[in-house]
């Protein structure tokens, strides 16, 4: 992979928002490399429209269609890999993904998550965050392993749950931050800049302690 030309592919369930982030992005030329194609598993998803309306490729390989995982998965490999991507991004990807394909894009697969892992990994994270009484919320993006929303996490965003805050209008407010982070890792990530090594996050060739904090990066780290 040349500088500015990182190849993404962007797997996609539903609408999109994530999706439209880093297509934005790329258009803006914040991320260095371009969205090749986007697939989705439901023919019906909103974010195929939002592709195509930039002019991005896109392919349904519906899960409906196939037995079992490992036969869905082989057949989601096979449409991804006849885009070459650097880069395969996980943009509210509703399925579970076997440990075979996990291994095959190893170091070159990101997940958003939307809450601040380890917390609350799965689903209905917003409504368990209100339930436990948390104070902060956040998303998370993560380089993806075999343990579902268990991979080393890279870059995190928070908020303060507020009295006001009920599962919908939590979910809305985290959404906003995740259309900021995911964004910028993928940037890093085509940089050269993040790299998944032995199981450990490297950024700018240092292994990473802890996940890094939105809210504490330097401002030069943002986009303009």
């Amino acid at each position: 992979m040349s500088a500015g030309d990182c190849r993404i592919v962007v797997l996609i369930s539903g609408g999109g928002t994530n999706l439209q982030a880093l297509i934005d992005a790329t258009a803006r030329g914040d991320i260095p490399g371009r969205i090749v194609g986007v697939i989705s598993n439901r023919p019906e998803a909103g974010g195929l429209q939002r592709a195509a309306r930039a002019g991005i490729p896109t392919a349904v390989v519906d899960h409906t269609a196939y037995p079992d995982r490992e036969r869905f998965d082989a057949a989601l490999a096979e449409a991804i890999d006849a885009w070459r991507p650097d880069l395969v991004c996980l943009a509210g990807f509703m399925r579970i993904l076997t440990p075979g394909f996990v291994a095959r894009y190893a170091g070159r697969l990101l997940n958003i998550h939307p809450s601040r892992l380890p917390r609350f990994r799965g689903l209905d994270t917003h409504t368990r965050a209100l339930a436990a009484g948390e104070t902060e919320h956040g998303a998370s993006i993560h380089f993806v392993t075999e343990e579902l929303d268990g991979g080393p996490v890279i870059l995190q965003s928070r908020l303060p749950v507020q009295a006001h805050h009920d599962p919908a209008s939590l979910a809305a407010d985290v959404l906003r931050t995740e259309h900021v982070i995911y964004p910028l890792a993928v940037r890093w990530f085509c940089q050269g800049r993040l790299t998944l090594r032995e199981g450990r996050v490297l950024f700018d060739g240092r292994p990473l302690t802890e996940a890094l904090q939105l809210d504490e990066l330097d401002p030069a780290e943002l986009p303009a």
